[in-house]
């Protein structure tokens, strides 16, 4: 198949294990060199990627407390993680499958993102049985896939808004999330989550790179340009309300100091 098919059946598959196997054996198709590039046709509007009946899907008031003082809300942390990577192998799917006229590279870059997404899905799944639950049993929240269905209409958009900030995101908070699991001794999560966060800094870097790329092809200067986007679709107060950032892991993922100190609302 052509790798914009093999990128709509990945997306298309409900099943969560599923989805998360054959993203791995099409990634090493695709680096083994038995998956065409071929550009021609043209993509779906964007809709719901397939995804298992449940978790339910809530707004994110509704959604189960995470606090570690009993099993269950342990269990619902690791629940929430293993949801982000299981959105993120749909996110990097369609980012191979939407934009259909790029340099070759991005497509390698992305295939690999989708890759490490499937493989920390099922290490945070497989932990979430070791605790006795599976996926499925707390609902989750779809910002990740809106924030998609948003930036359906340019990469410029899709890079700057969904690596850059929400999945960046990830980079400021696992941190904390780690100190809180090594309190009630979960170390082996936090085994899981070293990977993550490794391989997140990379995904984030990945981005940045090719909204950097964008911006050089449409003589737009990058940070300006972050700027108006960050505040058009996260408005400016969603800089000081989340919390610190991880500066170091930021930097190495291809931000700006002067971006860094933005959105710390350092400066205007």
């Amino acid at each position: 198949m052509n790798l914009f098919a093999v990128a709509a059946h990945c997306l298309t598959l409900s099943d969560a294990g599923q989805k998360a196997c054959e993203t791995r054996i099409m990634a090493q198709q695709w680096r083994d060199g038995d998956i065409p590039l071929l550009r021609d046709g043209e993509p779906q509007v964007i809709g719901e990627p397939g995804r298992p009946e449940r978790p339910m899907l809530v707004a994110p008031r509704e959604l189960h407390t995470r606090g570690l003082g009993s099993p269950e809300g342990h269990a619902a942390l690791i629940h929430a993680i293993a949801h982000i990577e299981f959105n993120a192998i749909n996110l990097a799917w369609d980012a191979v499958y939407r934009f259909r006229d790029m340099p070759d590279e991005f497509y390698t870059d992305w295939v690999k993102v989708a890759d490490e997404e499937a493989y920390h899905f099922q290490l945070m799944r497989d932990h979430l049985n070791s605790l006795g639950y599976d996926y499925g049993d707390f609902d989750a929240h779809n910002g990740l896939w809106e924030m998609a269905r948003k930036t359906a209409h340019d990469p410029l958009e899709r890079m700057a808004l969904v690596p850059r900030v929400l999945e960046a995101r990830g980079l400021d908070v696992t941190p904390g999330i780690m100190a809180r699991l090594s309190g009630i001794g979960d170390h082996a999560a936090n085994v899981v989550l070293d990977i993550i966060l490794r391989d997140e800094v990379g995904h984030v870097e990945i981005g940045s790179r090719w909204f950097h790329y964008l911006c050089d092809q449409r003589a737009l200067p990058q940070e300006e340009t972050f700027r108006r986007l960050f505040d058009q679709y996260m408005g400016s107060s969603g800089r000081r309300s989340k919390g610190p950032l991880h500066r170091d892991a930021r930097l190495a993922a291809g931000f700006s100091e002067n971006e860094l100190n933005y959105l710390e609302g350092l400066n205007e």
